[in-house]
């Protein structure tokens, strides 16, 4: 969902080298120890490919707005995201942009190592030391551009995801401003957000949405917001901007 969604400057780590790397819709904005645009645009097309192949074969892959049978013989990245689908109860493609920054981020890591942040239209996979923060937009609400969410990764991989009713243009069937999750996967943090998200069709629905999030094994932390109402649980603190 891109910087309406996460500015990307409230994100950089110090020490780390930024760089973008845009195919299609794709859209990365990627921070690590060196710049390795060259090899991340090659797995960027192994991932959208493989995804694009599997879909061209099966196609309810693509519009199927629940979740799919598991297949063995399925790549990795698509078998990925139909667990993230099952896991959520949504379409496989709900989870497309967590699994694409998800499968680069590991990559990297395995690369090179250290610190990774890797930022795909608002949906992110970071694996970073110490605490990180990450600023929310979330369209005419008043609280909008106005707060953070600041969370310690324990320096452990994670994928931070969000999806909204109202702002940019991924697919959601509710009325959400922000629906923002963190787990430790972001194939089932990018499902999950667009399932909450589904949930909150008017503002009273933000503590449903929560519920539905916190009863969630995978689901670390999450913050919903609708208009004026905003719900919060698990280790995230909010801080003013």
């Amino acid at each position: 969902m891109g910087e309406e969604r996460f500015y990307r400057k409230i994100m950089i780590r110090r020490g780390l080298v930024s760089f973008r790397v845009v195919h299609k819709e794709t859209d990365l904005h990627i921070q690590a120890r060196q710049d390795l645009t060259s090899k991340v645009s090659e797995w960027v097309l192994e991932s959208r490919l493989a995804i694009e192949h599997y879909g061209t074969r099966h196609p309810r892959f693509f519009d199927s707005l629940v979740p799919l049978p598991d297949d063995e013989i399925a790549p990795p990245v698509v078998k990925e995201m139909l667990e993230a689908a099952a896991a959520a109860g949504v379409g496989p493609m709900a989870s497309v942009a967590g699994v694409i920054a998800g499968y680069v981020g590991q990559k990297i890591v395995e690369t090179i190592g250290g610190e990774v942040v890797v930022e795909n239209g608002g949906d992110i996979f970071l694996k970073v030391s110490g605490q990180a923060e990450a600023a929310v937009w979330a369209g005419e609400s008043p609280f909008s551009g106005k707060i953070a969410i600041r969370f310690d990764t324990k320096g452990e991989p994670r994928g931070l995801c969000t999806s909204s009713g109202t702002v940019g243009h991924s697919l959601s069937m509710g009325a959400s401003d922000a629906v923002t999750v963190l787990c430790e996967s972001p194939s089932i943090a990018d499902a999950l957000a667009t399932a909450g998200g589904n949930m909150v069709s008017r503002r009273g629905d933000v503590k449903r949405a929560l519920e539905f999030l916190q009863a969630h094994s995978a689901c670390l932390a999450a913050l919903v917001i609708s208009g004026d109402k905003l719900g919060i649980f698990g280790d995230l603190e909010l801080v003013e901007l």
